[in-house]
């Protein structure tokens, strides 16, 4: 098995698109409601791996470019927990807590990544 440099960002990133993709499962059984969750899947599972191809990045620039489409996923993610919430298809009070740390952490690096890019000017 290969091992992999613990990083919050990602570990925290996978393990929400897990426990979206169980929601989204249980959302289309339980309430048969297909739609809104493809979307919230397609976002949620989006920002994990736009981490990831941030830490690729050739360049601090690319690394901010990623890490900015991270957070907007991140964003339209907290959106569609919002509308399944506000909708009463189902509660997402915990995922929608979840995110906004994760939108929390990302904006964090991004501020340090920029001030450090500035720095180096």
């Amino acid at each position: 098995m290969v091992r992999v440099k613990q990083n919050a960002l990602l570990d925290k990133t996978f393990q929400f698109a897990v426990d979206v993709v169980r929601l989204s499962q249980r959302i289309q059984t339980e309430k048969k409601e297909f739609i809104i969750t493809r979307q919230l899947v397609k976002a949620a599972t989006s920002i994990g791996a736009n981490a990831e191809e941030a830490l690729a990045a050739h360049s601090k620039a690319d690394f901010i470019a990623k890490l900015t489409i991270t957070q907007k996923e991140a964003r339209e993610t907290r959106y569609w927990l919002r509308l399944i919430s506000a909708s009463d298809i189902m509660d997402c009070a915990a995922p929608l807590s979840v995110i906004e740390e994760i939108n929390r952490l990302i904006a964090s690096i991004l501020i340090t990544t920029k001030k450090t890019q500035e720095l180096n000017h």
